[in-house]
């Protein structure tokens, strides 16, 4: 096709081929501007599913119009074939990128945040990618992260204005459900293709569960296969891949990928527990919404930068300031030891407290300890909202763990889970969430605060339910009945159980 016009579209390269269609480079005469042009071959034209999928993936980035989603210009048809007209991008793709390694963390970080930008805006849209992988990220020159490739998308509850007619002819009806959306396409593995219901959708190693299954997939579906992406970006590996696609989605559904601390122990906590929330099975149990997932991303980028910074201090700086470290030591030593010495009374000593700060912020508060001493966790109204925050404590690492409003965490002694309360009207609940992220569940509706047993099978509570504030005990999963264990007026809060889980 070099030299042939497609309307003001002339091409003069190839770019690359695929079962979706050729890709050229052209220039527009009208514009004076250099572009990408996408063809579905004629012989592609008389494959219903074939069109079908280039129509959808016109209307979808039609639809969208966001820094990190491949922009396109133009879409019509030429002798009976039809195009669209994008961006020219020059770069790479993610694939290319990482040329079968890991990427620095501060890169991989960037890129992930510009990847949950990107989802975020096809989230608002209502429009679910469903194939998000390396091979459809591309990376330009100047590190500008691009979505691609929407041919698999699903468009949920479109509105009016996202379902135009479609740009190619004929009564084209926008991108369609899931339930009319059967078919499956495997990457470069393909083994299949077919139009029954039923089928999955998607590449076998970046498949979310419910995607391998052949159920409905919603927009977690994509957060599953970004922490795919991210895991691959930070360790090298992928994380399901496996000898035969079988295999992989084999994986998917029942096997957890090797800790990334073990392929690269300079990641931080914060960004491994990112990863591992993306991760979770259940969909439930994911980051509910791309944008609180670039939230938590920006958490940890940001404590990672001044992390670096602190570290990465010049030696001559360095230097100087253990220098007149010493000095200061020293001389508080000898002035310490003076005025001790002068006003000590004899026989007695005293020892100074120690005292480390944990937070910063100034905004937090109901901090708690995991008995591992590893972790704090508090709760936080620095960013507007107040809720539960986790701390490493070796790395200095904090990630926000809910929504909000919620308050007084409470670490399982096992340190899985973390039991709090959430505001709810004018009333407050106890709720429980994996101390590595996920969806909260309630455990008792009308409670103030509580705490667990030192087998963490049951709950101690407060509320004032009857008027005066009580004691209730509940079995921690918040099955079964109440057991209500004080009468008469008492503290507003649970303080803790005893040793043996006798007593509050």
């Amino acid at each position: 096709m070099i030299g042939v016009s497609l309307n003001q579209y002339r091409i003069t390269a190839t770019i690359g081929a695929g079962g979706m269609g050729e890709v050229f480079r052209a220039q527009d005469t009208r514009l004076h501007r250099d572009v990408a042009v996408k063809v579905l071959p004629k012989d592609f034209v008389a494959d219903a599913d074939r069109l079908r999928r280039f129509e959808q993936e016109v209307e979808t980035l039609a639809a969208l119009n966001h820094p990190n989603v491949l922009t396109i210009h133009d879409a019509g048809v030429h002798e009976g074939a039809p195009y669209l007209v994008s961006e020219l991008l020059e770069g790479k793709t993610l694939r290319e990128e990482m040329n079968g390694g890991a990427l620095p963390v501060r890169k991989a970080t960037d890129y992930a945040l510009q990847i949950a930008h990107g989802l975020a805006a096809a989230h608002s849209k209502g429009i679910i990618h469903r194939d998000l992988k390396p091979e459809n990220i591309f990376v330009t020159r100047d590190r500008r992260l691009k979505i691609l490739d929407f041919g698999l998308a699903k468009l949920c509850n479109p509105s009016p204005a996202l379902r135009p007619p479609s740009p190619l002819g004929g009564e084209g009806d926008g991108v369609r459900g899931e339930s009319d959306v059967p078919t499956i396409r495997i990457d470069a593995a393909a083994i299949i293709n077919t139009t029954e219901p039923g089928m999955v959708l998607g590449t076998p190693a970046y498949m979310s569960p419910e995607q391998v299954r052949g159920e409905p997939a919603d927009h977690r579906a994509d957060i599953f296969a970004f922490g795919c992406v991210l895991y691959e970006m930070l360790s090298g590996t992928r994380a399901f891949r496996r000898n035969t696609p079988i295999e992989s989605m084999n994986a998917v559904l029942s096997d957890e990928p090797p800790d990334l601390s073990a392929s690269n122990a300079n990641i931080p906590l914060a960004l491994e527990r990112i990863v591992q929330r993306c991760l979770q099975k259940q969909p439930d149990n994911r980051f509910q919404s791309a944008k609180d997932l670039a939230f938590a991303i920006e958490v940890a980028q940001d404590r990672s930068q001044k992390q670096f910074q602190s570290t990465t201090a010049s030696p001559r700086s360095a230097r100087k300031k253990s220098l007149l470290a010493a000095i200061s030591v020293t001389l508080l030593a000898i002035v310490g030891a003076f005025i001790a010495n002068k006003f000590r009374s004899p026989g007695r000593t005293t020892t100074a407290p120690s005292i480390r700060y944990l937070t910063y912020s100034g905004r937090d508060y109901s901090p708690a300890a995991a008995a591992d001493g590893k972790r704090i966790c508090f709760s936080s109204d620095r960013d507007g909202v107040k809720r539960i925050w986790v701390k490493e404590i070796a790395s200095g690492m904090e990630s926000p763990l809910t929504s909000g409003p919620d308050d007084f965490p409470r670490f399982s002694r096992d340190g899985s889970t973390i039991l709090f309360t959430r505001a709810l009207g004018s009333k407050r609940a106890l709720f429980r969430v994996p101390a590595i992220g996920g969806e909260p569940s309630k455990v008792v509706d009308d409670a103030l605060s509580g705490d667990w047993s030192p087998d963490g099978r049951q709950i101690a509570f407060s509320s004032n339910r009857s008027g005066a504030f009580q004691i209730y005990r509940k079995a921690a999963g918040g099955e079964g009945q109440e057991e209500q264990l004080t009468q008469g007026p008492n503290e507003k809060t649970v303080t803790d159980w005893s040793r043996d889980g006798r007593c509050t």
